[in-house]
């Protein structure tokens, strides 16, 4: 979206100091990857994006979106607009870009297209696949929309508006992640986006400490349905004990999925996958049927876990006319994000399973039952670090998981971080006990929550440097 000095202002209620005609052609809080015609929000979190002004101006910036008071001059031709809220004065922004792409959706007409009345916007969250399933949505509605999707983790109170700032005018579909770590924070995000589609990965544990365990969870995931209106479109895991109570929250068409590994495993759904298989790098192959088509899928993702995700997207698609086997090749198309069970093979002849992003319980339970199924020579070692802000629940939590290390092909653990004492004395407990170095075919899971950084370990592992894709916003991510 692009807008002048004196839009900003407009928009925000903000003061305009400067030259009202300098302007944004796209939005930046980390002033590194700041480029000439850009509008640099100055964000005060763990650091004070104003320190970084003078820096977002020397690399082209025109605008500044600022909440102090100290005098940091404008280069001619720019502008600073000082707001009392940086994060709201975001959100603002959002709302105006999402209200630009509905109108240019419903003023669009194409020689041989059905015109969209508005823009298709997908919100997903959920306690774990979050990316995954925004990685594949995007893919399943490709074929037939201009799609424009969250990069990275961009799913909190700055990501959000600024994925909505920065999708092109002929944008057809947006695809949003949405995270939360407090009641109210998936509401809030709906506020800006204005969601048609509503997407719940799962109920699980993360973040389970400030929301209040898996009640608190659920509740304020359900926020993303309780948005929909009458014409939108919900879509859930049948299989999750939390769907019926979920259901019952909104007003929009309600689809649902489900997967196994036969047909009798798959609960009644709308969208169902049966006869699952993994591969060698235990990338799935399975059968999908459906309303609007039936017919083989393969994923170019990892993990059994990866097969709901792809349901959940297929889902949306389908629901939305894309064909059937356009919605297969798109999906097969789709490959892991940085640090999400990615199955690397190293020189050394290790397979890693690299899945450093973060951890909860759920997504403990899939990467090891995904470690299981490596076959290998040698030894299955888990590097597991603890999970974060779990509350009271942590103890019990990690307890648990030591009882599942001990129960699936584990022969080695590290565990790593002070909450993961439960979790290395239950293992112990259960035979599983550190060997000696990873060799020769031996199968390697990293694992652990963001804040423990073992993403280092698994790049180590892995020998082979990884770039950090990621910017600020990242950082900032919620579950």
């Amino acid at each position: 979206m692009e807008l002048s000095a004196g839009d900003l202002a407009a928009i925000t209620g903000g003061t305009l100091t400067g030259s009202a005609d300098a302007r944004a052609t796209l939005f930046v809080i980390d002033s590194r990857v700041a480029t000439p015609g850009a509008c640099f929000v100055a964000l005060v979190a763990e650091r004070d994006g104003h320190d970084f002004i003078p820096d977002a101006f020397a690399r082209g910036a025109r605008v500044a979106l600022v909440t102090d008071d100290r005098d940091d001059p404008a280069p001619d031709g720019a502008a600073i607009v000082r707001v009392d809220n940086a994060f709201g004065a975001l959100a603002d922004l959002g709302r105006a870009a999402r209200a630009e792409l509905g109108r240019a959706a419903l003023g669009r007409t194409e020689v041989g297209r059905a015109a969209l009345d508005d823009v298709i916007v997908v919100g997903i969250t959920g306690s774990a696949g979050k990316t995954g399933t925004k990685d594949l949505t995007a893919a399943a509605l490709a074929p037939k929309f201009a799609v424009h999707a969250s990069p990275g983790s961009y799913n909190n109170e700055a990501g959000v508006p600024l994925t909505l700032l920065s999708a092109p005018s002929d944008t057809e579909a947006l695809v949003l992640e949405m995270g939360a770590r407090a009641h109210g924070d998936i509401a809030a995000l709906c506020a800006v986006a204005s969601p048609t589609v509503g997407v719940i990965t799962n109920i699980g544990l993360a973040h389970a400490g400030p929301l209040g365990g898996r009640e608190g969870v659920a509740r304020v995931k359900g926020e993303l349905l309780e948005a929909l209106d009458g014409s939108g479109t919900a879509v859930l895991d049948a299989g999750d004990p939390a769907t019926p109570g979920l259901m019952a929250r909104t007003v929009a068409t309600v689809l649902t999925v489900s997967a196994g590994d036969a047909a009798e495993d798959v609960v009644a759904s709308d969208v169902r996958a049966t006869d699952v298989v993994l591969d060698a790098d235990l990338r799935p192959r399975f059968s999908l049927s459906s309303p609007w088509g039936s017919g083989e899928v393969s994923l170019g993702v990892s993990g059994a876990h990866q097969v709901v995700n792809a349901s959940l997207a297929a889902a949306v698609a389908l629901a939305h006319g894309v064909p059937f086997d356009d919605v297969a090749a798109g999906l097969a198309r789709v490959r892991p994000a940085p640090w999400r069970m990615e199955v690397a093979h190293t020189a050394d002849g290790v397979i890693v399973l690299d899945d450093a992003y973060n951890a909860n319980p759920s997504s403990m339970a899939a990467a090891l039952e995904a470690l299981a199924r490596v076959e290998v020579q040698g030894r299955h070692v888990a590097v597991l670090g603890e999970m974060r802000e779990l509350g009271e629940l942590s103890g019990p939590e990690h307890a648990t998981l030591g009882d599942l290390v001990g129960a699936t092909a584990v022969d080695a653990l590290v565990a790593v971080g002070p909450e993961a004492a439960p979790l290395a004395a239950r293992a112990r407990a259960a035979g599983v006990a550190v060997t000696g170095y990873v060799h020769r075919g031996d199968a390697v899971l990293v694992k652990g929550s963001r804040a423990v950084g073992l993403e280092l370990v698994a790049t180590a592992l892995r020998g082979t440097p990884k770039v950090d894709a990621r910017t600020a916003v990242d950082g900032a991510g919620a579950a």
